[in-house]
């Protein structure tokens, strides 16, 4: 199938490495212009250039996606820049495991505010324009871990669920704009996090895989890259889970 773009803008968050690049990478081969989002000016820099070496189009921008105020003035220059930004990818997150009983006040915070509050500071800054323009994407990147829950990630599952509710809320406010909002929860993916596992650690997880693998940064990205096409216009308020079978 050949997906449709029409000359369309998307920011992705987090897109300085691992999924979020490959997402931005995706979207950019589509011919879609990305704006890179990272809290490192060198990793989304470094993604933008490696789109443009390739032929695609792309720009970065270096913010805390944590800073509610900062996000909203950064929103405000990308609609004044681009008039309108067609699709956004939330994608930036970090961990910060801890057994609850040994998990600080800082420990949840961070991971809530990079996690599940920037989704909400970008949607508030990017929406309006959409609902406009009578068509846009938001994509909420979440995780079979706010399924399942884990051991030691009461905060990033937490997070990671908070994106199933808020995705499907805000699917029922913005759909009679014709914007869609889906998430999508990606199980074990081959990323530098899974790299860091030791080899007795990585065969213990792709036990718990029907599939008996990870999965690779660009199998999230497709599914992404067809959710924000002009194909996947009936679809909104969903979860699609892209784990090899590990939450079904």
């Amino acid at each position: 199938m050949k997906l449709t773009f029409d000359n369309r803008v998307a920011v992705v968050t987090g897109a300085g490495r691992g999924i979020g690049r490959s997402i931005a990478e995706g979207l950019a081969a589509e011919g879609v212009h990305v704006v890179c989002v990272s809290r490192n000016p060198d990793s989304c820099g470094a993604a933008a250039e490696a789109i443009k070496a390739n032929g695609g189009k792309a720009s970065s921008l270096a913010i805390d996606v944590s800073d509610g105020k900062a996000v909203a003035e950064a929103c405000e220059a990308l609609i004044e820049e681009h008039q309108n930004i067609d699709i956004l990818v939330n994608n930036a997150g970090i961990t910060r495991d801890t057994l609850l009983m040994r998990m600080t006040d800082e420990d949840w915070h961070d991971v809530i505010s990079t996690n599940l509050s920037s989704c909400f500071y970008w949607a508030k800054g990017l929406l309006r324009p959409m609902t406009k323009k009578r068509w846009g994407r938001v994509i909420n990147i979440s995780s079979v871990v706010g399924i399942m829950g884990n051991a030691g990630q009461v905060n990033y599952g937490s997070a990671k669920a908070g994106i199933f509710g808020m995705t499907k809320s805000m699917a029922r406010e913005v759909a009679s704009r014709n914007i869609t909002v889906n998430a999508v929860a990606p199980g074990f993916i081959e990323t530098d996090m899974t790299g860091k596992l030791s080899d007795e650690i990585a065969e213990g997880a792709k036990k718990m895989v029907p599939l008996k693998r990870f999965g690779k940064p660009e199998e999230i990205s497709n599914m992404v890259t067809y959710l924000a096409s002009e194909e996947a216009g009936y679809i909104t308020g969903q979860t699609f889970t892209v784990d090899g079978g590990m939450a079904m």
